[in-house]
């Protein structure tokens, strides 16, 4: 009497669950061995793929198969496409069945495959569900890249997007907050170089961010948040970026200065945030022996810990955190406008800006000359690569220079032209109240802003010799202010002084007679 395996499989798990095939192909097998006379052995459900034999189920029965070795016994299944979809595959394992004493048969496609003819069937049957995956994989990638080339996402949001569809059913992805204005803030800080990527990864998770550090890297360098997808290169058609259809979170001429800053081409000054409160300056001072950058680290004592900034050469120069903090604070407090130069300070910003808007308009014109320029050098070097004068890998390095460059001007000439005056009214007056308010928007804020004060008044590093500060030179802006709340004092009588020291920020061209 023969002994057989039934052997049941569908491609997924949704089908195993919900579908009907596992079942009726079982009930199909059952009927064919009751009216044959075939005693069933096992039956082996399987829920994967027929591309390969790597199928947990399926190595299981081999396994059992090699342990009745040269027994005969019969491996069933309803169609040839249940089996393999692999033709190569399934001959070498066809090969490894009968060398163990079993007979692999589909019975709704029955051969006898001790008969040579039949082997012409058989590679029929094997090769036909083979070509169908092959025409249905290079459908969908048809598919997948058409869609891409009309700006649609196909694969799943990335974060600051969630997947939506329209009535129609109709797929798209549409900013999700607050993981969408916290992505906006990362790209901005990564445009400003003040801190590694690093510390602004560890920043945005403390904001909400729920993201890891390798799709954290992956996230900054999509285009996806500028607008655009990538669309791959595919035979003679070359990559290239469409513009998508959902809603960008930022400007492209955001997006590229970003990646300048990542690539390296950007120099900037990329200090990790401190981790305690207690080390704000770290990163700001200079050692006043040798010069070199001052770090920050704790000694343990008995019982507590004590913090200094300390130089790391071997000059030992060292200072208590606490005490060098405390001065800092005072030299703070010396730069707190008068509220005359503050009134003063809003109407040059505004009249600054309003002509800084006019300029912008002119600067499309400088942006059109410079496209020209790109455009007539990467024509150079095509000539020159006809003409044999460079060499092939040469040009390509010029092309994607240029190809890059072209992009980033592009955006910026986008940006400019269609540009609109901004109200800065709302921005002028929360400047103005923390310029009001400097002393205490140090004191108060946490780790980031107290050094965002410092880094924005001072572009140079200070000198702490342990007791004063040495004079730095201070952001131009502020420098003004200064000066403004110098001049802008009232007489004891409460009258205004005709007298300022506004004029000497002016430079001298000569005297008349």
């Amino acid at each position: 009497m023969k002994v057989a395996d039934l052997y049941v499989r569908v491609s997924t798990d949704e089908l195993a669950d919900k579908g009907y095939s596992q079942r009726n192909q079982e009930e199909v097998l059952r009927r064919y061995c009751d009216l044959n006379g075939i005693v069933i052995n096992s039956v082996v459900y399987e829920d994967h793929s027929a591309k390969s034999f790597n199928r947990p189920a399926w190595s299981k029965l081999l396994a059992e198969i090699r342990k009745k070795k040269n027994k005969s016994l019969l491996v069933l299944f309803t169609k040839w496409d249940r089996f393999s979809r692999n033709a190569g595959d399934a001959y070498q394992m066809i090969n490894l069945l009968r060398s163990f004493g079993a007979e692999p048969q589909a019975i709704e496609q029955p051969l006898d495959l001790s008969i040579p003819e039949n082997k012409m069937m058989l590679a029929i049957y094997l090769a036909a569900p083979e070509v169908e995956n092959d025409r249905r994989a290079l459908n969908i990638l048809h598919g997948m890249r058409r869609a891409r080339k009309e700006g649609r996402y196909m694969c799943k949001a990335p974060i600051g997007y969630i997947n939506k569809s329209t009535e129609s059913g109709k797929k798209y992805i549409a900013p999700y907050e607050p993981a969408a204005s916290i992505m906006v803030w990362v790209f901005e800080e990564l445009a400003k170089g003040q801190y590694a990527v690093e510390a602004i990864w560890k920043e945005s998770l403390k904001k909400g961010l729920q993201i890891k550090r390798n799709p954290f890297w992956y996230a900054i360098r999509n285009p996806v948040y500028c607008g655009k997808i990538l669309v791959s290169n595919y035979k003679d058609e070359k990559a290239f970026h469409a513009t998508g259809l959902h809603q960008p979170l930022i400007t492209e001429s955001l997006f590229y200065e970003v990646q300048d800053v990542l690539d390296g081409k950007k120099k900037t000054y990329r200090a990790h945030l401190a981790e305690l409160d207690i080390f704000q300056l770290r990163g700001f001072l200079l050692c006043p022996r040798c010069g070199k950058l001052l770090t920050a680290s704790a000694s343990k004592g008995r019982t507590i810990r004590y913090h200094y900034y300390h130089c790391t050469s071997q000059c030992g120069t060292r200072f208590k955190s606490e005490n060098a903090n405390e001065l800092f604070g005072g030299l703070l407090r010396t730069y707190v406008p008068r509220p005359a130069a503050i009134e003063t300070y809003a109407k040059v910003i505004t009249s600054y800006y309003t002509t800084l808007y006019k300029n912008s308009k002119n600067d499309v014109s400088g942006i059109r000359k410079e496209l020209e320029n790109v455009n007539t050098r990467l024509s150079k070097a095509r000539d020159l690569l006809l003409n044999s004068d460079i060499e092939p890998e040469e040009y390509k390095d010029i092309k994607k220079d240029c190809d890059r460059r072209l992009q980033l001007l592009e955006a910026k000439l986008i940006e400019n032209s269609t540009s609109t005056p901004l109200n800065i009214v709302p921005l002028l007056q929360q400047a103005i109240k923390g310029l009001s308010h400097l002393d205490e928007v140090y004191f108060n804020g946490d780790i980031r802003r107290k050094r965002q004060v410092i880094g924005s008044m001072f572009p140079e590093k200070l000198v702490f010799d342990g007791f004063t500060y040495r004079t730095a030179r201070l952001n131009s802006a502020v420098e003004l202010i200064y000066r403004l709340g110098k001049g802008l004092t009232e007489n004891k009588k409460g009258e205004n002084s005709a007298e300022t020291e506004i004029s000497c920020c002016v430079d001298l061209y000569g005297f008349e007679p």
